[in-house]
């Protein structure tokens, strides 16, 4: 799905390139300082080494241009593109001392997101033709996490929730610790949230139940069976008015083996921590070609 970083994105994108450049430049590039020339420029290619879906490629003028104002961008690509390895994402031609020196810190954050917004695909791909939907979750690098979940975006994904504050989800935890049965704790997030959606976790079927009975908008199925997921989505019925009321998301452990199972079994959501904990960097080059 073809995305652009927004305004908001690109305002932090520009305070966390000061970031980065200051974590690896520090003082300053010492061999490129000797080196290199910082009157004359260059010019060179991003290039994709591996298939995989781009994300993230506007990085790479955010932090060029801290290095060198007149530095020149030139996209072949757009955030959500499926690439092939060969392909040449995008042209930059900088100063030569910018260009090395700014190489690394473009270069980490593009593969990063490109792999999560790449393994978000292939779980896309594998759900493919059913009603269910791909969510991430809150296990994100801390800091990193407005980029990293317009990353599960890029790869055609959808965010679950930005964090506490825009949504609420009542867990175990919660529940141990106010001594609440679960339609009393949802009893009272309604009067003092009424117009905030609300995920109830449950952690059987009959808990699910009494979820959706006191009218969750969303029920969380957590380390559920194929055989459970499939009773809860029978008590909670098939139709367009059931699944307005109340939709159903399954979480835990889910892998690319296995989400196709769980989407047949007619659920709206899967949440996967993995496509931001643990997605593999997609491979990707600065390459010099002046």
């Amino acid at each position: 799905m073809r995305q652009y970083m927004d305004r908001i994105l690109l305002s932090l994108a520009d305070k966390w390139a000061e970031f980065a450049l200051q974590e690896d430049v520090g003082r300053g590039d010492l061999t490129g300082q000797t080196l290199l020339d910082p009157a004359r420029t260059a010019t060179a290619e991003l290039r994709i080494k591996r298939d995989g879906i781009l994300a993230g490629v506007q990085w790479l003028e955010v932090v060029l241009s801290k290095l060198d104002p007149d530095a020149k961008v030139v996209f072949e690509a757009v955030d959500g593109d499926r690439l092939r390895a060969g392909t040449v994402a995008a042209r930059v031609t900088a100063s030569q001392t910018a260009l090395l020196a700014g190489e690394r810190s473009a270069l980490n954050l593009i593969q990063r997101l490109s792999g999560i917004a790449t393994l978000t695909g292939r779980f896309m791909d594998a759900v493919e033709g059913t009603r269910a939907m791909i969510f991430d979750t809150r296990k994100t690098t801390p800091g990193l996490r407005a980029f990293e979940k317009y990353a599960v975006r890029c790869g055609g994904g959808a965010n679950h929730r930005m964090g506490l504050y825009d949504e609420m989800m009542i867990k175990e935890n919660h529940l141990r610790l106010s001594g609440l049965a679960l339609p009393d704790a949802i009893a009272r997030l309604r009067v003092a949230y009424p117009d905030v959606r609300l995920t109830a976790e449950a952690e059987s079927v009959e808990q699910a139940q009494s979820a959706i009975e006191a009218g969750a908008d969303i029920v969380m199925l957590d380390d559920f069976s194929l055989e459970d997921i499939a009773r809860v989505v029978q008590i909670r019925g098939t139709s367009d008015a059931d699944v307005k009321k109340c939709q159903l998301e399954v979480s835990g452990g889910v892998t690319l083996d296995t989400v196709r199972s769980y989407a047949e079994t007619g659920v709206e959501r899967i949440s996967v921590g993995a496509l931001t904990h643990s997605a593999p960097a997609l491979d990707v080059s600065l390459k010099v070609i002046e």
